[in-house]
């Protein structure tokens, strides 16, 4: 849906472009010379109205002369620079909330154009821990979040809900990292619920990203259903070149690279860095309003995205 968004931006920002060029390289000139004819033949300089009357700019020119500028400042930013998600699902809790809305930094993976998404120019690779989203791989319509854990090389297992990684070798070296637990510490119990149930919150330290998990103790493995990646078990993936292994943080509430693979560099639209608004979607208090209608904002939650 992104996507066709863009297309329509791009589609109304080149059409009212043109429409504008050809005024002020066409029509305009043609309107200049009838008043300056007529100035010309009555020896006096006419009123703004007078000239309005006499060659009226078409309604046409006059709505592409205001409206593309703000579009095309609108394409740009949102091409280049920045554009704005809303959170629709917990599978990000605790980092982030359904009501959540975020600003993506979209050049952090590369510059694309708006309409193809081919990469124009590169810039940035995901690092380990960062909150990514991206165009989710079995419907490319569909933007997901969630957080990457492995890197193009690295060996991923998630086993007994314990979260194992080997970095890949680095350029020229035989001798890799080995594997290692991603450490975690229980830090508290019950802010979080899945229904009436409280949810175990832990904090989780990939390196150079400390963030806090979600762990349903109600809810057992499902290696059973894990993608299966041909030559490895079924609850470890090595992570192919070009591609990455991404992760929810509400661990036993997301549909992520477990169930469905990798996600190719293609696919990525950039980087979440900031809450810029948050509606609480609390239905508990206000059962009656829609589900849509934010029950309060949670201006505390405001601010960079860890």
């Amino acid at each position: 849906m992104a996507n066709y968004f863009s297309i329509i931006l791009t589609f109304i920002t080149v059409i009212s472009g043109l429409f504008w060029l050809y005024d002020a390289r066409v029509l305009k000139p043609k309107r200049k010379a009838v008043i300056a004819e007529l100035e010309t033949k009555t020896s006096s300089a006419l009123t703004d109205e007078q000239r309005e009357n006499l060659a009226p700019q078409p309604k046409l020119m006059e709505l592409s002369e205001s409206i593309f500028p703000v579009i095309a400042l609108v394409l740009v930013v949102r091409t280049l620079l920045y554009e704005p998600f809303q959170i629709p699902s917990g599978s990000m809790m605790p980092t982030l909330l359904k009501g959540d809305f975020i600003l993506v930094e979209k050049f952090s993976y590369g510059i694309k154009d708006p309409v193809f998404q081919e990469t124009l120019i590169e810039t940035s690779e995901p690092e380990r821990g960062d909150v990514a989203v991206f165009k989710y791989p079995e419907n490319p319509n569909i933007d997901y979040i969630k957080r990457v854990i492995g890197l193009p090389g690295d060996r991923i297992i998630y086993r007994n809900k314990a979260l194992y990684i080997q970095p890949a070798c680095a350029a020229g070296e035989r001798d890799c990292e080995e594997m290692k637990v991603v450490s975690t510490s229980l830090k508290e119990d019950g802010t979080y619920f899945s229904g009436s149930s409280p949810l175990r919150t832990y904090s989780e330290d990939l390196g150079q990203v400390t963030h806090e998990i979600l762990i349903d103790p109600r809810v057992a493995p499902r290696t059973m259903l894990y993608f299966n990646q041909p030559g490895t078990r079924k609850d470890e993936w090595v992570v192919p070149e070009g591609q990455y292994f991404a992760m929810g943080d509400n661990r036993d509430n997301s549909r992520d690279s477990r169930y469905w693979g990798f996600v190719d560099e293609e696919l990525l639209v950039g980087r979440a860095v900031f809450i810029w608004m948050s509606f609480e979607m609390d239905r508990s208090r206000d059962s009656w309003l829609p589900s849509w209608v934010p029950t309060g904002v949670r201006f505390e939650r405001l601010g960079s995205i860890e």
